[in-house]
């Protein structure tokens, strides 16, 4: 075995550990990629000798603090988050808004959606199973913070 491909198995191990601490928690990911680079160090030893295998071990242990140094800068972690805010609110009815007002399905109603009153856009929820978007609803009931509809035949 080359020093090249033991090289290449200490990396995958290294790899491996990453992809553990960043996508896949759990820590097997991170035990094979320990058993990895334990590999690679112990081929290294028994190939070469234990010059080069101390200087494997040296080399190993500095590209992985590395690796770990530049993941924990907050630079790399703001690359990675989401960043986006949410800006809606809960929704609130409108005082105008009356049980038998009739308006518009904005959007297809699959028990939630949109429809529309007169100038007024508000989340709705379906008594039946489904109406189409397009399709005249008639307010049934209001409770607390919720607009029940169902379609106008």
């Amino acid at each position: 075995m080359k020093i090249g491909s033991i090289i290449l198995i200490i990396l995958v191990g290294l790899l491996l550990m990453i992809l553990d601490f960043l996508v896949i928690p759990g820590g097997i990911v991170a035990i094979f990629g320990v058993l990895c680079m334990i590999g690679g160090i112990v081929t290294t030893f028994i190939l070469y000798g234990s010059t080069a295998g101390f200087i494997m071990i040296l080399a190993t242990a500095v590209v992985t603090l590395l690796a770990f140094y530049f993941m924990m800068r907050s630079k790399t972690w703001r690359k990675l988050q989401l960043n986006t805010q949410i800006d809606s609110k809960m929704n609130e009815i409108s005082d105008s808004l009356q049980v038998g007002d009739e308006g518009t399905a904005i959007s297809r109603l699959a028990q939630k959606g949109t429809g529309q009153f007169g100038d007024y856009r508000t989340e709705v929820t379906s008594v039946q199973d489904f109406v189409d978007a397009g399709t005249p609803i008639v307010i049934v009931r209001i409770d607390q913070n919720e607009i029940f509809v169902k379609p106008i035949k």
